[in-house]
């Protein structure tokens, strides 16, 4: 169909092209996340490291996600607080390097298991939805700024997931039900299960704790 999709047997598969796209787009946006937390930190020079944090958290993020404990039939699972990881940058070095770290976190689960409807629906669940996770930085310096900061970037991917479900994959809604609060009601059953699991083990102290220390050996 093009340089960098073509269609085998009814369905929309990325070219080797189109997979050495993606793969430069994650580079670029992995090294850009990076940039921006040098900036962030005290020391520019701690350029290499921050982008070590960046890729481990990608990692992490990738690795957890594919821990499903329950996956639905028409897409959506409940992962090993996979969400977190990226959140986590958020946390780290704000908001900038947060959302690039979670689009370059989509560009990778679009590499690694590509769902093409269109342009705009690969660009709704992939770079945006996690992306939104990177909002958790807005609260890198606020009080119980972990869990808050979490919080908002589960919500900010729940909102793409939410606009996704709308628009590309209304038919599949329950009998009697809208696509809108299909949409609603469908993304939040595992968004939010997910996030009940995390915040809970956020709370406990002792993670708290760590992921703090974590968080000041990552600017140093």
């Amino acid at each position: 169909m093009s340089l960098f999709v073509s269609e085998v047997e009814g369905e929309l598969l990325l070219t080797t092209a189109g997979k050495v796209a993606t793969a430069v787009i994650l580079a670029a946006l992995l090294i850009g996340a990076a940039a921006i937390a040098a900036r962030s930190g005290k020391k520019k020079s701690m350029g290499t490291k921050q982008l070590v944090f960046c890729a481990m958290a990608i990692a992490l993020a990738m690795v957890t996600s594919m821990i499903k404990l329950f996956s639905f039939p028409t897409g959506g699972s409940l992962t090993l607080c996979s969400m977190l990881f990226i959140c986590l940058i958020g946390y780290f070095y704000g908001p900038a390097a947060g959302i690039l770290t979670g689009v370059a976190y989509g560009v990778l689960q679009f590499l690694v298991e590509p769902y093409i409807l269109s342009p705009f629906q690969v660009l709704v669940d992939y770079p945006l939805a996690f992306g939104g996770l990177g909002l958790a930085g807005f609260f890198c310096n606020a009080k119980n700024g972990l869990v808050k900061g979490y919080i908002a970037g589960v919500l900010g991917r729940y909102v793409f997931a939410v606009i996704s479900g709308w628009i590309f994959f209304g038919e599949y809604a329950w009998e009697g039900w809208g696509a809108l609060p299909y949409s609603l009601a469908y993304n939040a059953v595992y968004i939010f299960a997910e996030a009940a699991i995390t915040v809970i083990i956020l709370l406990i102290p002792a993670v708290h704790k760590a992921l703090d220390q974590v968080k000041t050996m990552s600017r140093e």
